[in-house]
């Protein structure tokens, strides 16, 4: 093991790279799942914000953090990788982010390993290294590494490496106070940068395999982890092997990834039915004072009827989705979700998909747009298009609110029907993405998908405080994107229905069309009538009745089909148009949330509008509908054609439209 020096390099050299605003900066390296951003976490207190390097896609996390003894550093959370000089974006940037390429340089690389299988994390730690950056590595889940029989020899891994070297464990914080300390150190001034672990910075390719340009520093990689680790027994091994046998069997496995799903579902139900009755019961208080505090007129009903109804309409559904992505967060962090990877694999080769699509799937159960664009890391443009083309079809965040309306309609009072019913609303979506990818390999995009390669973690305990993070930043993201798109709709909608108005001599003309008479109808027939007329006579009413004929197989009234219109901008936007189309007129006696309202409502026949067949035709729709124009710009910049996203657009359509109509047809003669 050889150890270059730059003797010659200024003692400042490094601390004058760096503006000022940008001076004690340290990027973090790490493979996935080897703990990084839960050091990262632990280190800035949770306190980080998440941004894209100029000019890409990739997301990079910054925190500040306290080093003690008044000292501070800037940490830079960098993408998971097993290289820095493969050819995927997120390692590009990495690279050329820690060698100052696209901007100035950090002052020191903090790089995290893996104590329990050193093997696999060293190669991207000796890459570090040879970035000529100032390196510490802290080699994290040492009481792991303990638990399963394995010890490290800090002292052999810092001699070989280099540079110093520290025992951490993220999860209870053993290690962290000294790491503190060794990044202060690193963080000095210095005359020597370490180059270190067998070549020259930069030089990692090696000509001893002539089909791999990393075997070497894999080698190396395990040369290293086998001098500095022994292991008293291997029992930790066998029992994750044994759980394995089952999470990733053929047929057993799909059976627990469907148990695990419904049992994270149910749970979703079970502890957001406080919350979003304290929700529902706030907007409803909040709704009547606001609407007593202002004079009666349009601008009342505008922020009462338009706004508040319409916001809190989805606002109600936050519980929930912080809830679910706090439980994926815990399956991640388990290690189990990378044997669903597996899982689900199996199948998504046999239609045509690669392997490598599995993370952007994955990522487009929160949002499609960010989950199209990290298809960059799919070198085959065949594979990349397939993955794209059928990437909206997984269940994104806007999709829930919908998802939760239909469940609390159809099963009210039992968690575990919704429970099914929300399960089986995300199985229909990967269904449809499997069925549409292995028609598009059997027509215009033909060609085999090319396997997967996955280094499954180690089970470990779920880090409750990431978990936490996670639900927070994903909650704050629906509110914040969501929020301006729904209050600009919620105020068109109202204006929409509101306007022209319905005068006493117009609406008299109906009733004496209809054969009655105002002097035979209560105050409340009356008025509700009344309320019907003035929508029917709106912009939006007009709309909806020109629409229906399209949407009246489907069973939609003209209400809902107006939803479904206005929902082509955002999915989400659906319950706060429900929400406004079916709150205005006059209120009842009683408080009632838009699940009563919705239950109640009848047609001009007095027939319920919300049967079973139209709830489950709405799902259906909604689960496989391209709702989300955004989504649509996305797709014309990756594929650079708006010719894909205009076929991506009108394949989900019919689909939806055709998959609706069957459920409709085939519920209403069931029930």
């Amino acid at each position: 093991m050889s150890i270059s020096s730059a003797a010659d390099t200024d003692e400042t050299n490094d601390a004058k790279d760096l503006p000022a605003c940008q001076a004690r900066v340290v990027a973090m390296v790490g493979n996935p799942n080897v703990g990084k951003t839960s050091l990262f976490n632990r280190l800035t207190n949770l306190l980080a914000k998440t941004s894209n390097f100029a000019g890409t896609t990739v997301d990079r996390r910054t925190g500040s953090a306290d080093l003690d003894e008044g000292q501070t550093c800037t940490l830079v959370d960098l993408p998971g990788m097993y290289s820095l000089t493969a050819s995927s974006p997120e390692e590009q940037v990495a690279r050329s982010f820690i060698t100052g390429e696209s901007e100035s340089p950090p002052e020191a690389v903090l790089v995290v390993v893996d104590a329990t299988n050193l093997q696999r994390s060293l190669a991207v730690a000796r890459e570090a290294i040879q970035c000529g950056r100032p390196t510490l590595v802290a080699v994290n889940m040492v009481e792991l590494a303990r638990k399963s029989g394995t010890t490290v020899d800090l002292e052999v891994l810092q001699n070989k490496l280099g540079c110093p070297v520290v025992g951490v464990s993220a999860r209870t914080g053993e290690g962290v106070t000294e790491l503190k300390a060794q990044l202060r150190d690193l963080l000095q001034p210095r005359k020597l940068v370490v180059l270190g672990a067998e070549a020259a910075a930069g030089s990692v390719d090696c000509d001893a395999c002539g089909t791999c340009p990393f075997a070497d520093g894999h080698r190396w990689a395990s040369t290293l982890a086998s001098e500095s680790t022994g292991s008293r027994f291997v029992a930790s091994e066998e029992w994750t092997d044994r759980v394995d046998k089952l999470t990733t069997h053929r047929f057993l496995g799909p059976i627990v990834f469907a148990a695990v799903m419904i049992a994270a579902f149910a749970s979703v139900f079970y502890l957001a039915a406080y919350p979003m009755d304290w929700l529902d019961a706030s907007f409803g208080w909040l709704i009547e004072t606001v609407g007593g505090l202002l004079p009666a007129g349009d601008f009342n009903s505008l922020v009462t009827d338009g706004i508040l109804a319409g916001i809190g309409g989805v606002v109600i559904f936050l519980p929930q989705i912080c809830i679910l992505f706090f439980m994926l967060a815990i399956l991640e962090d388990s290690g189990y979700l990378s044997r669903a990877v597996v899982v689900i694999d199996q199948w998504m080769r046999r239609v045509g998909l690669p392997g490598q699509a599995f993370v952007p799937l994955l990522a487009a159960h929160a949002c499609a747009i960010p989950a199209i664009m990290s298809t960059k890391v799919i070198s085959n443009r065949r594979d990349r298009l397939a993955a794209i083309m059928v990437i909206p079809l997984m269940t994104c965040s806007a999709r829930l609110p919908v998802y939760t309306m239909v469940a609390a309609l159809l099963f009210p009072s039992s968690p575990w029907l919704a429970a099914l019913l929300f399960a089986s609303a995300y199985a229909l979506g990967m269904l449809a993405a499997f069925v549409v990818a292995w028609m598009l390999k059997r027509s215009i995009l033909p060609g085999e998908a090319a396997p997967l390669i996955l280094d499954l973690p180690p089970y470990r305990t779920p880090s409750l405080s990431n978990a936490i993070r996670h639900a927070y930043e994903r909650g704050w993201m629906f509110l914040r994107d969501a929020g301006t798109v729904i209050l600009v709709i919620s105020i068109v909608i109202w204006v929409l229905s509101t306007y022209p108005r319905l005068s006493d001599e117009t609406f008299t003309e109906q009733i004496q069309t209809a054969g009655l008479s105002a002097e035979t109808l209560d105050d409340a027939e009356l008025e509700n009538r009344r309320s019907l007329a003035a929508q029917e006579y709106a912009v939006i009413g007009r709309m909806g009745k020109f629409v229906q004929p399209v949407f009246e197989p489907l069973g939609f009234d003209w209400k809902i089909s107006v939803g479904v219109m206005t929902s082509f901008a955002a999915r989400e936007v659906v319950v706060s148009t429900l929400s406004i189309l079916y709150g205005l007129g006059p209120e009842p006696e009683d408080e009632s949330s838009l699940h009563d309202r919705l239950l109640s409502a009848t047609d001009a026949s007095g027939n319920p509008v919300f049967t079973t067949a139209t709830c489950v035709s709405l799902l259906v729709f909604f689960v496989l509908a391209m709702q989300c124009l955004p989504t649509q710009a996305v797709t014309k910049k990756e594929t650079g054609s708006w010719g894909w996203a205009i076929f991506q657009f009108g394949y989900m359509t019919v689909l939806a439209y055709v998959a609706a109509l069957i459920a409709y047809q085939a519920v209403s003669r069931i029930t």
